[in-house]
Parts: structure tokens; C-alpha cells; sequence
């Protein structure tokens, strides 16, 4: 089985909403900390693609790569361009995601190799990330290089309730 990663246009992204707002609802509801909370519908899904991912697409201050695994998409990673004018070397990786059903077979591991790629192929050579405390990405993420800087706590709210889960900052210079 081999991962294929895409780099998605604004129009790609257009077509698939349905998609990805199906594989974004798929890993909240499986507990991701990805800034939504419990109930979290097909429509918030795909508003999200649309009023957040889109616009900086198209804009050209964002990379979105898709993989796909047996012809259907597995997962989906972000590379935000949007840094001052005196940050032009570093970018921030948003919203890594797998799908559950294709967890464990390195897919997330094959998009966050091809987004560093694309990153210093855009002389981002300075890539910064947080992640929940303790989540499965967070040793990921160690085993690719990227280093702590420290855990800020009480960052958010937990997927399904009121408790405040911390965030791990890393970073890694490619």
C-alpha cells in the first residue's frame, strides 16, 4: 500500500469539501485536538475547509497536501505562509490529520516528510507546531526531529469536555 501526496489547489479543494469535511468530523469525533469540541457537525466540517483553509489557498499563504491511500483521502496537512515580512524563513504546520481508519500505516509520518520538503523547497527552513500534551502526534513529531520548547498549560478544552488540556510547542529547523 503506498501513500500518494498531493499538493491541493484552492479549486481541488473546492471540489472535495464533502471530503474533507467527512475526514476532519471522522477525527474529531475519534477525539482530536484539532480546535473543535463535541457535537461537531458535517456542515462546521466543511465551513471550516471553506472560511479557513480556502481564502489563504488561494491567496497563495498556504500549503494544503492530501494523501491518499486505495484511491481514497487518508489524511491532510497544512503549511501556513502567512509570517511578517521579517519571518520569511519559518512557517507553521497546522492541522496534521489521519483518518482513523488509515492510522497506523505511516501516513501521517509520509505528509509531514513531503510538507518539510515543499517548506525548505520554499525556503521555509524554520517550522514551528503545537500539539495537545500526551496526544499520539507528539512522539511523532519527537521521532522526526522537532524539539520541544515547552508545554503551555490549560490551552484548550478537551474534545468532549470541560477540562483544559495543555500544548506542547516544538519546532524543527530544517
Amino acid at each position: 500500500m503506498t501513500t500518494e501526496i498531493h499538493a491541493l489547489s484552492a479549486d481541488r479543494l473546492e471540489a472535495r469539501l464533502a471530503e474533507f469535511g467527512g475526514l476532519l468530523q471522522a477525527c474529531v469525533a475519534a477525539g482530536a485536538s484539532v480546535n473543535f469540541v463535541e457535537p461537531f457537525g458535517h456542515a462546521e466540517a466543511e465551513a471550516f475547509w471553506r472560511e479557513k483553509v480556502l481564502p489563504p489557498l488561494a491567496a497563495g499563504r498556504r500549503l494544503l497536501l492530501a494523501a491518499e491511500l486505495e484511491g481514497r483521502l487518508a489524511g491532510t496537512v497544512q503549511l501556513d505562509l502567512d509570517t511578517p515580512p521579517n519571518q520569511p524563513h519559518r512557517a507553521e504546520v497546522l492541522k496534521l490529520l489521519v483518518h482513523p481508519a488509515c492510522r497506523r500505516r505511516g501516513v501521517a509520518r509520509a505528509l509531514m516528510r513531503e510538507l518539510e520538503r515543499q517548506a525548505a523547497g520554499l525556503g521555509r527552513h524554520l517550522l514551528t507546531l503545537d500539539t495537545r500534551s500526551g496526544d499520539a502526534a507528539e512522539p511523532l513529531y519527537a521521532a522526526l526531529g522537532y524539539v520541544t520548547v515547552g508545554v503551555v498549560p490549560g490551552y484548550s478544552l478537551d474534545v468532549r469536555s470541560q477540562r483544559l488540556d495543555p500544548t506542547t510547542i516544538m519546532y524543527r529547523q530544517l
